[in-house]
């Protein structure tokens, strides 16, 4: 029955013997189907209100904070053959402990003896040089002495010349004096002579004065062969000094050219030095590679060559090592769309594999068994997969990365955003749209513009 009118006959009318009404009556399954369609659908719409907090998902791996830190292969730095083991796989080893001893393999580097003999070949290629360093020097106080001797010889012409000059003027005195003489004594003779004529002087004092002039003219011609002489041994002198400037300037440059050879000699000497002690550095350094050690403490993973006699080429990998001490931390990548909502410094709740945890990532308040990140690098280029990296460390100093957690492990990461209804995430996620951009300014002042105070004249 319809139950449209006021005024019921429910209580008057006999249901139980009338089947028709039976037929009529909704059954109590379909009444609580209702129910509970009706329930559902009033918390579904409840459930679409309520607060959803957008967040951004990613997937990655463990790593460490320092490159130092991480997974790495310690290398030979020279061709060599494998003579000996000094580690296991899984061994902890010391900072400079000896992992593997190789033996040569090249021909020039067989000589046990090679860098006794280098070292020997150095000494004697300084000694050399150590001696054209003496040439030079030796050749330098010859110069010194030769331009010695050079001022020297030209005071001693100056000198020469100077006695020439008062030679030159006492034989002109000398030759002024002998005409003078031979002029007086010309005098005698001829008067003499005309006293001769006239009787008064005799014969004899005539021929005395006659060999008095020859006498007197004697000493005139050789005054002037002296005269002579001594202006000869002037211009000789002023020769000579100006020729000993080219003389000595001749020796000078002689001994010049000797010196520059010995140093041209030297500095190449020097340089065959230098060569041969980088030899002989080089022959000490690679007797210590014959020992590959361990660069850092750390544990042995892996021996990548194995057994005795197996030869290794310069670079080669020999083991992996993976260091004692360590800050892990999670690298990993988000897509470009979702690049511009994170910063360096934003929390980032981490999943480790292996760790149990319970996550709804909508209400972080349902989350237990997350660990506390902070993004302390963002990439600024994509990777292959057009990805960009992320790296995330710890920041809970109460409850920091579980301690037997290994570099490699897989984890995931969940950025919290913004809070929005469920109905706007679910729209949201069907159209593809990314996540609402936002900024904390909670903590964010802005800057207010002071006008610049002016001073006032007082």
């Amino acid at each position: 029955m319809l139950n449209i009118s006021e005024n019921s006959i429910k209580e008057r009318a006999e249901i139980e013997k009338n089947s028709a009404f039976s037929s009529i009556s909704l059954p109590r399954a379909n009444r609580m189907t209702a129910w509970w369609l009706s329930i559902t659908l009033l918390v579904t719409i409840i459930v679409f209100f309520l607060p959803w907090t957008q967040n951004i998902q990613m997937k990655g791996k463990v790593t460490t904070l320092l490159p130092g830190q991480r997974p790495q292969s310690v290398n030979s730095a020279i061709d060599g053959r494998i003579e000996k083991w000094y580690v296991r796989e899984g061994e902890l080893v010391q900072a400079g402990d000896t992992i593997v001893f190789l033996s040569e393999v090249k021909s020039e580097y067989f000589d046990p003896n090679l860098v006794g003999r280098t070292a020997e070949r150095v000494n004697a290629k300084r000694a050399s040089a150590e001696n054209y360093g003496e040439k030079a020097a030796a050749l330098d106080r010859q110069i010194a002495a030769l331009q010695q001797e050079q001022v020297l010889k030209k005071e001693q012409l100056e000198n020469k010349i100077k006695q020439a000059e008062f030679k030159i003027q006492s034989n002109e005195a000398a030759l002024q004096q002998a005409e003078a003489d031979l002029r007086i004594a010309q005098f005698q003779a001829n008067r003499t002579d005309t006293l001769y004529q006239k009787g008064i002087k005799s014969l004899s004092d005539l021929e005395n004065k006659r060999l008095k002039v020859q006498e007197t003219q004697a000493k005139a011609v050789s005054a002037a062969n002296k005269l002579a002489e001594s202006r000869n041994d002037l211009n000789i002198a002023k020769l000579q000094l100006s020729a000993v400037d080219n003389e000595y300037a001749n020796k000078i440059s002689k001994a010049q050219s000797e010196k520059f050879a010995t140093l041209s000699g030297q500095f190449e000497a020097i340089g065959d030095v230098n060569k041969l002690q980088n030899e002989y550095e080089n022959y000490s350094r690679r007797n210590d590679l014959y020992y590959v050690i361990a660069p850092q403490t750390g544990y042995i993973t892996k021996t990548i060559k194995a057994g005795i006699g197996e030869i290794v080429k310069a670079g080669g990998e020999i083991v992996t090592i993976v260091p004692q001490t360590r800050e892990l931390a999670v690298e990993m990548y988000v897509s470009p769309m979702d690049l511009p909502l994170l910063t360096t410094g934003q929390k980032v709740g981490l999943i480790f594999d292996g760790w149990q945890a319970f996550v709804v990532s909508g209400w972080s308040n349902f989350t237990f068994g997350t660990y506390q990140g902070e993004i302390t690098a963002i990439d600024n280029i994509p990777n292959d997969k057009n990805q960009y990296r992320i790296l995330v460390k710890s920041a809970d100093p109460e409850k920091p990365f579980p301690d037997l957690l290994r570099v490699g492990a897989g984890a995931q990461g969940i950025a919290l955003l913004k809070d929005v209804p469920v109905w706007y995430e679910i729209w949201r996620q069907l159209n593809g749209f990314p996540a609402d951009f936002y900024e904390d300014n909670v903590n964010m002042k802005e800057d207010k513009f002071k006008p610049p105070v002016k001073a006032v004249a007082k």
